[in-house]
């Protein structure tokens, strides 16, 4: 989709790091040479002489955020600037990432076309993801990858329910499950055997983690269908991960619920590069 002009920024960086720090303060100064109002979070504000506001303030104030550093950082601010869908560039400073893809010295040309909105961004799919026990709320996150259900104990399987609008799919018994976005399909899930989903598709998919019985393979679903997860491990615990960065740990009778319905993040789309580029370069495609 295309987009209107951008007046005012907001630069998130990667907490701890010196090379994001310092770019952030470069690109800064010259955002604001030209014009530009630029806010920063937390991390960048210790390397910034400009506001600091929290991610989700962050994003209500900007018609764009910055993302520098590596793909872990922009999952935490595609899940900390909450249900609006600000459109997000991701500057990688190390090696080309499945979101962080644009290059440092791509960055100001790109932003150059970015500054008049001459851009384009794609939809990427967002779980609303919520753990509950006896109809109480334990975590609610969004998910820009994946919610990860696995054992908790580290010698027991786990025994997980699994429900498709309130109908039953099957039961998953092994050493978790992954139910992941088309974003996510390419991490943890891609390890487990499950499969590659273009960004833009509406579809997920539930990949077991080393099931018990071989003839449950991943599963595809169409992003409209809300999964109900019950943990049956009367004998242990269960851990919910998400994004791999907040989790919470289960035990008998909990429920997960994954729904698609959350609001979409928008990545800038670097120019002149497609998917498939980015698959082969990260996958080694093609690699003799």
């Amino acid at each position: 989709m295309s987009n209107g002009e951008v007046r005012s920024i907001g630069l998130c960086v990667k907490p701890a790091s010196a090379s994001a720090g310092e770019a952030a303060r470069d690109l800064t100064a010259w955002l604001s040479s030209r014009g530009v109002e630029v806010s920063v979070d937390p991390e960048a504000a210790e390397w910034c002489d400009v506001p600091s506001l929290d991610r989700e303030a962050l994003a209500e104030k900007s018609d764009l955020l910055i993302v520098l550093g590596g793909d872990g950082t922009i999952l935490s601010v595609a899940r900390e600037t909450g249900a609006r869908s600000v459109p997000i560039l991701g500057v990688n400073l190390g090696t080309l990432g499945f979101l962080a893809e644009v290059n440092p010295d791509e960055l100001q040309p790109l932003l150059e076309d970015v500054l008049g909105g001459n851009y384009t961004t794609e939809p990427r799919m967002r779980f609303d993801v919520r753990a509950s026990r006896d109809g109480r709320e334990l975590l609610r996150a969004l998910a820009l990858n994946d919610a990860v259900l696995n054992r908790g104990d580290l010698s027991r399987m786990i025994d997980l329910e699994a429900s498709a609008d309130g109908r039953p799919v099957t039961r998953y018994y092994g050493d978790g499950l992954i139910v992941s976005t088309p974003t996510g399909s390419t991490a943890y899930t891609l390890s487990a055997g499950g499969p590659i989903l273009m960004p833009g598709s509406h579809v997920y998919a539930m990949t077991p983690i080393c099931p018990h019985t071989l003839t449950q393979r991943p599963l595809v679903l169409p992003a409209s269908i809300s999964m109900q997860i019950r943990v049956r491990s009367r004998e242990g615990t269960a851990q919910l991960t998400v994004d791999g960065q907040i989790g919470e740990l289960l035990q008998d009778g909990d429920v997960v619920t994954v729904s698609a319905g959350a609001p979409p993040a928008h990545f800038v789309v670097a120019p002149g590069r497609s998917r498939f580029d980015v698959l082969r370069t990260k996958l080694g495609w093609g690699a003799g």
